[in-house]
């Protein structure tokens, strides 16, 4: 499975122990699309890559790290087809994948700490999606992309 992985600032010291851990996971290969460094940068551009390559079919999955978690999945959700998820804790992890079919996983450099994004990361890349009445509201989540108030 390819995983594309990219932080800006506020998570790049998380996203380089991360890559550890995703080089422990049996048959994941890690693409790391940047940020290289401590350098200030914008999220927005980390997101897209990994968000393009997520609905381009170049990746399986997506990780991305910013301070929060927060700007980088509202970048990634603008992409058709991506399904970001912020996520603190295994639960939600777990519940992104099994529900949501969670195809990015936002995490906050600035909120978890290294073990605890690791379990989530574990968690997260383990977990299939369940389908079954899920797969109903994901459709009904797909069919809202690309909406604007006048299509009402």
């Amino acid at each position: 499975m390819r995983v594309a992985l990219a932080s800006d600032h506020g998570g790049w010291e998380l996203k380089e122990r991360l890559k550890d851990v995703l080089s422990t996971l049996d048959g994941v290969e890690v693409d790391d699309l940047g940020t290289d460094g401590p350098a200030s940068v914008d999220y927005p551009d980390f997101a897209l890559k990994v968000a393009e390559g997520v609905a381009e079919g170049r990746y399986a999955r997506g990780i991305l790290i910013c301070g929060t978690g927060i700007g980088m999945a509202i970048t990634a959700n603008k992409v058709k087809g991506v399904r970001a998820a912020v996520v603190t804790d295994p639960l939600t992890a777990r519940l992104s994948r099994q529900h949501n079919d969670a195809n990015v996983l936002a995490l906050g450099g600035r909120i978890i700490g290294p073990e605890m994004a690791a379990e989530i990361v574990r968690v997260w890349m383990t977990t299939e999606f369940e389908g079954g009445r899920h797969a109903r509201r994901l459709g009904k989540i797909a069919a809202c992309e690309g909406r604007h108030l006048s299509n009402r």
